[in-house]
């Protein structure tokens, strides 16, 4: 995992991270996340290393935020909710659907042991990779591709985490989440509200579904020659 004090500053001399923590106490904990790991990895991520630098000074509020190409970093809540959700485990192998920014990687990173996470739009990926990159996330690994086919070279998965909603769960991801696994993932039509899911796959293979929340997330898109 990337050593939890990678990216944190001193909340004293730094307003980012007094941001960071108030964000925490007030939009994350306060609406019951409970998971004191996932709490901390948000503490620990500096989001505003994952938004353009126009948007700095927003990195904290309760929204999401454009990042280019149509796609926005989600609400940090968000982000916490799929997280805990997921229940990582420090020896957990993850794979994440919509890299975005890298920011839901970074936390997921602080909890498990590799996050592979593939992103649709290939400078969204080189940017997201660089930015991992430079702030020391080293257990994560960035490709370009299509999410509806996962990572067949990586899979079995223990966790899948969804950033984008299918109008239907893919069969590739759920066949590559391992017996026991967590997939988290928005579920509805293009720039509809979704369902975000928990879904569960027993030591049988069979799998379970229930709702958790109405939600928005920009659509997960097939690539076009995939």
């Amino acid at each position: 995992m990337a050593p939890a004090d990678c990216t944190s500053g001193d909340p004293a001399q730094d307003p980012l991270a007094r941001a960071r923590l108030a964000m925490v106490t007030g939009q994350i904990a306060a609406r019951g996340v409970k998971d004191p790991r996932v709490l901390d990895a948000m503490r620990a991520v500096p989001r505003h290393e994952f938004v353009p630098a126009t948007l700095r000074e927003d990195a904290y509020g309760d929204s999401p935020l454009p990042i280019g190409h149509g796609q926005t970093i989600s609400q940090p809540y968000i982000v916490a909710l799929m997280t805990e959700l997921a229940r990582p485990s420090p020896s957990d192998r993850v794979l994440e659907v919509g890299t975005g920014s890298g920011y839901q990687a970074a936390v997921l990173s602080q909890l498990v042991a590799r996050v592979f996470s593939i992103e649709l739009v290939d400078p969204l990926a080189q940017s997201a990779a660089s930015t991992l990159r430079r702030l020391g996330y080293a257990n994560v690994t960035v490709r370009s591709g299509d999410g509806y086919l996962g990572w067949p070279d990586e899979a079995p998965f223990d966790i899948i985490v969804v950033t984008a909603a299918p109008e239907e769960v893919p069969a590739a991801l759920l066949a590559q989440l391992k017996p026991g696994g967590r997939l988290i993932v928005p579920v509805g039509r293009v720039w509809d509200v979704q369902d975000l899911q928990l879904i569960e796959k027993d030591a049988s293979g069979r799998v379970t579904t229930r709702s958790i929340i109405p939600v928005r997330f920009v659509p997960l898109v097939k690539r076009r020659d995939s």
